[in-house]
């Protein structure tokens, strides 16, 4: 009875994945001008480097030295070469405790890695907010209110872990990868700090930061689909919430720089005072990066 109930539902999920007809998402916001390349490592999600960017000084990023992606935790060990062949030698994982413990990175034994969560392992606002969508406990304007929370809370509610990542990253003399769950957010607003303190314009660091639409593109739509055709299985759940979940917006990056902007006045102040970066300092990291 239970086989016959299985081939049943299986026959029904293939039926709506080649008949039913799929929600018309939102297209979301792209990169222009990909300066970033896509790196190709199996099982591992937008990975890439910064590099082929100038600064507001006509300088340029040097190349392989900052690397970002989502999670590591179906790394294959076929992988690790790659890994090694881009001179990568310590790993930062921005997840917080309970998402380490869920999917822990598979690393080859010699990197160094280290984790900075900047929430309390209770979870974030992005976290707290997935538990939810499956009971359709979420609108997609929550989604929304709960995406630009989490940007706001990231750069102000822990400052002292965010000068902890920003300076492992800085400081070091080896390329470094750095890394949240989907490689976005977290990792988007890191960057978007590093690249500020390296004087990058505003164009430059939201073009980099909606890249991850780019490179994630294949994977979301598939998943957006899928979700629509399986929606039977979970009726309450809202699909729009989904979308608000997996792309990225500039109102979502304007949320942090804008509450830096009301709560230290501005982003020098920002990265003089919270991450401690004094002028000489940062001339010192714009010698080291950029030429």
């Amino acid at each position: 009875m239970k086989k016959l109930f299985k081939i049943s539902l299986l026959i029904i999920i293939l039926h709506c994945v080649f008949s039913c007809k799929t929600q018309n998402f939102t297209s979301p916001e792209y990169g222009k001008n990909e300066g970033a390349e896509n790196i190709e490592i199996k099982k591992v999600y937008n990975f890439r480097t910064l590099e082929n960017i100038k600064n507001s000084e006509g300088k340029t990023l040097k190349e392989g030295r900052f690397y970002r992606s989502g999670h590591l935790n179906k790394l294959k060990k076929k992988s690790f070469d790659s890994l090694r062949m881009l001179g990568i030698k310590e790993v930062i994982d921005l997840r917080n405790e309970k998402e380490i413990t869920s999917k822990p990175d598979r690393l080859p034994e010699n990197l160094i890695y280290k984790k900075y969560s900047a929430f309390e392992d209770q979870g974030d606002q992005l976290s707290q907010a997935r538990k939810l969508v499956l009971k359709g406990k979420v609108s997609a304007e929550d989604a929304d209110k709960r995406m630009i929370d989490f940007y706001r809370e990231y750069v102000t509610e822990n400052p002292e872990v965010i000068k902890k990542i920003i300076t492992e990253i800085l400081d070091g003399d080896q390329p470094v990868l750095y890394h949240c769950t989907a490689g976005k957010d977290r990792t988007g607003i890191i960057t978007a700090l590093i690249l500020t303190i390296l004087k990058f314009d505003k164009a430059t660091i939201y073009n980099d930061y909606l890249l991850s639409n780019n490179f994630r593109k294949e994977m979301i739509i598939k998943r957006l689909g899928l979700a629509n055709n399986l929606h039977f299985l979970y009726p309450k759940m809202d699909l729009k919430v989904l979308e608000k979940l997996s792309w990225v917006e500039k109102d979502y990056l304007d949320a942090a720089f804008n509450e830096i902007d009301n709560k230290y006045g501005s982003i020098d102040v920002y990265i003089h005072k919270v991450l401690g970066i004094s002028e000489d300092k940062r001339e010192s990291y714009l010698k080291k990066f950029t030429y």
